[in-house]
């Protein structure tokens, strides 16, 4: 079932952090992608999430006799089928097996997806030409920059199929959510329910930091609510804030 414009933009302003734990309560513990961050550092804070359901492409270590320049003469090479089949809205997620030795794409790639209109791209190895990366107006996540092609190290072998992407299992469908902190990883039969609960979560988070910075507030009894009258103290806060 595609993921629903309500919950896609519930989603975009929902942090990793807090996705984390409303997953963790469902016995999911490996959900937030390893070793991976944004390309631009310098995000702006009050920018959306990126939010989009996974499309995959996997790459196996490249083998030299299998993989000189002539292969991307070929339509039909799987690196260039997936930047040109990612759907509008998806996110395009490398598996580059961790490795940032070589390049999982680059800057002129990336632009194209982004003018299809995907979502986001993310990869657990590095993109090359990550200055002009860092430059688009488009969610990027990678190990680290890495200027040699792909095909020094990598061979693209499948499309959207079930892929591992720094140690995190990405089915596609699977709802990617990245922030300034990372990549986090929903399965997509719990997207509607995840981004329900994290909005909740949110608010509640937000009351608390406030009473903690503005009032010096202790946590105790306040984070978790384990005093009865926090519970009436947000819930007057939420209807004096329209949260």
């Amino acid at each position: 079932m595609p993921l629903s414009i309500d919950t896609r933009n519930k989603l975009r302003g929902i942090s990793s952090a807090t996705l984390c734990t409303a997953l963790f309560k469902r016995g999911l513990r490996n959900q937030f992608i390893q070793d991976v961050r944004p390309v631009n550092t310098n995000m702006d804070r009050k920018l959306p999430n990126m939010v989009g359901e996974a499309f995959t492409l996997r790459y196996i270590p490249a083998r030299e006799d299998l993989n000189p320049m002539s292969v991307y003469q070929d339509r039909a090479h799987p690196q260039r089928v997936a930047i040109e089949t990612c759907p509008p809205g998806a996110v395009l997620v490398f598996d580059s097996r961790k490795n940032a030795r070589a390049a999982s794409a680059g800057a002129i790639l990336v632009a194209r997806l982004m003018k299809r209109g995907c979502a986001g791209v993310v990869t657990d190895g590095g993109f090359r030409d990550s200055p002009e990366i860092a430059a688009m107006p488009f969610p990027a996540y990678h190990q680290r920059p890495s200027a040699p092609t792909n095909l020094t190290l990598h061979q693209a072998m499948d499309i959207n199929v079930p892929i591992g992407c720094g140690d995190v299992p990405v089915f596609p469908g699977d709802v990617m959510v990245g922030d300034q902190e990372g990549v986090v990883v929903i399965p997509a039969h719990l997207a509607d329910e995840i981004a329900a609960e994290a909005v909740e979560m949110t608010a509640f988070e937000d009351f608390v930091s406030e009473r903690v910075l503005q009032d010096g507030r202790s946590i105790l009894g306040l984070y978790p609510a384990t005093d009865a009258l926090v519970q009436e103290e947000f819930a007057q806060w939420r209807q004096k804030n329209q949260r």
